[in-house]
Formats: structure tokens, C-alpha cells, sequence
């Protein structure tokens, strides 16, 4: 390869990396993927609730009834319909979880106050008033 190639080659690379860094260093990708990860660890922690709390006690209220272990089997085919229904709870839990922080947001959110109204008064107009009030307060 010829010089000229190798410094095309590296201009590329650094515009690349520059363009990554401008990219990953907006507030919405740092933001967005601070989202996912807190996300995924509090739906380890819903799972947990329902798994080894809610459903549990809802399966001795219903008289000792394991839902991880509802199944049914239809020729070779076993469908496992308790874990289907632990993980509809799971996504109601989690749901409203995310609806209850949204409301919280929200009540505590800044509500923005209606801009001034802009001057229409031009510069010299309102200086000529201020020399009028200082006029007048002599």
C-alpha cells in the first residue's frame, strides 16, 4: 500500500472514532442503556418476587397449588402453562412498577412557567423612560 492510502485509511478510522465518541457521549444513549441495565436487574428482582413469594403464597391459598409445576401434555408436546401464567404476573408487577414511577415523575417534574412576554419596547424607548423616571425622581 502507498502512504497516501495508509493516512486515507487512518482519516477514516479517526473520523469513525470521533463520530462514535460524539455519539455514545449524548445524555440519551448514556441514559438509555443506564435504563437497560437497572431494567434488566429489576426484573430479576420482580422474577424473584413472584417466584419465590407471591406465587407460592397464592398456590397455598388455592390450597397448595405449585404453578411452576402446571403442565399439560398433548401427545409428545408438554406445555407448561404455570410458568406462563408466573410470567404474566411477573409482567404486571413490573408494569405497574413502571406506571407508579412515571406518576411519581411526574408529580415532581418542573412544571415550566409560560415564557414573558418579550418587550416590545425598543432600546431607545425604554431608555428615554428610564431618563424620565429619573427626571422625576429629582
Amino acid at each position: 500500500m502507498s502512504k497516501k492510502k495508509d493516512v486515507k485509511i487512518t482519516k477514516n478510522i479517526t473520523k469513525g472514532v470521533n463520530e462514535f465518541k460524539k455519539f455514545i457521549s449524548r445524555g440519551n444513549v448514556v441514559d438509555m442503556a443506564v435504563g437497560v441495565i437497572i431494567g434488566g436487574a429489576f426484573g430479576k428482582i420482580v422474577t424473584s418476587l413472584v417466584n419465590d413469594i407471591l406465587m407460592p403464597l397464592i398456590g397455598t391459598i388455592l390450597g397448595g397449588l405449585n404453578f411452576s409445576s402446571l403442565s399439560i401434555t398433548i401427545n409428545d408436546a408438554n406445555i407448561a402453562y404455570g410458568a406462563f401464567i408466573q410470567s404474566i404476573v411477573d409482567f404486571l408487577i413490573i408494569a405497574f412498577c413502571i406506571f407508579m414511577m412515571i406518576k411519581l415523575f411526574e408529580r415532581f417534574k418542573h412544571k415550566e412557567e409560560p415564557p414573558a412576554e418579550p418587550n416590545k419596547k425598543s432600546d431607545e424607548v425604554l431608555l428615554l423612560e428610564e431618563i424620565r423616571d429619573l427626571l422625576k425622581n429629582k
